[in-house]
């Protein structure tokens, strides 16, 4: 499997100088299983540099795993150019809302005038929405050789999954946006550590340092170091510091990606900094 980064930001898209080695756009993970159409991990400004990798001379298909609806994570959708073409079709999996709000109605309300210049109705590819929370299904290949998925809720703000995808016994962990407890102790929901335990790679909400979450500890996301002990927690080979903030420019990201790696080591975990364009070989 090889695991493309192509927005590790958290929050907002950013940019400038400053932050050109580990990129500013939002949340974008994409996988690519042999056999299998792609996977790919949330719908942020990443998207639309997936879609310029994509051919443009045939129909495009995918799955998406979409972990919340919040803007951060859905906003690549329209401006990605696979969906303009005839024949198109990507299936989107994402946590179930409260009462009868459906997710399709969520992109029909926000992907329309005078928010966004087109209904997203007319978006010439075809759209399936699937809803989950603590489910457990399969994504069919050509081979037949499937993909086994997991999906647990976790703490965020709002109905919030973590998915863990296994394809031959290897696995890749999802936990993009993850508020760890609000007093700085450092535990898990027993969905976040299934979702993580013995995982081969898990892509984690690493957001805050100490001082940043002591001022927004109730705001859905967890420090670096809580990362780190996660991983080791459960058992995991590799981690990838993720959902970068967006006032941590480049430097700071190499302090707080040095001293990960450092306790990661001391803990027996691989652990580096997500950055765009990085492809993981699993």
């Amino acid at each position: 499997m090889r695991v493309s980064f192509h927005g590790v930001r958290g929050s907002t898209p950013c940019h400038g100088r400053e932050i050109v080695r580990y990129g500013g756009n939002t949340s974008c993970v994409s996988v690519d299983v042999p056999g299998h159409t792609p996977i790919v991990f949330d719908l942020g400004t990443g998207l639309r540099y997936f879609g310029q990798t994509r051919s443009t001379e045939e129909p495009f298909s995918a799955t998406c795993l979409l972990s919340h609806l919040h803007w951060d994570h859905i906003q690549g959708l329209p401006f990605f150019k696979p969906l303009l073409r005839d024949g198109s079709d990507v299936h989107i999996y994402a946590p179930s809302q409260e009462g009868d709000l459906t997710v399709e109605q969520v992109f029909a309300d926000t992907i329309k005038p005078p928010l966004f210049p087109v209904h997203f109705a007319m978006l010439p590819g075809m759209i399936k929405f699937h809803e989950v929370w603590d489910d457990e299904f399969t994504i069919g290949g050509d081979s037949g050789d499937d993909i086994e998925v997991m999906s647990r809720s976790i703490p965020h703000v709002g109905n919030t999954v973590g998915y863990r995808m296994t394809w031959r016994e290897t696995s890749i962990t999802y936990m993009s946006d993850h508020q760890m407890p609000v007093d700085g102790s450092f535990a898990a929901t027993q969905g976040a550590l299934d979702l993580c335990h013995g995982t081969d790679l898990l892509i984690h909400d690493a957001q805050y340092t100490p001082s940043e979450f002591a001022d927004k500890r109730d705001w859905g996301h967890c420090t670096v170091e809580y990362a780190v002990w996660l991983a080791a927690e459960c058992g995991v080979r590799k981690l990838a510091l993720f959902h970068h903030d967006p006032a941590h420019h480049d430097d700071i990201m190499d302090i707080l990606a040095g001293a990960a790696i450092d306790c990661g080591r001391k803990m027996g975990v691989e652990v580096f900094a997500a950055r765009e364009g990085l492809v993981v070989a699993l």
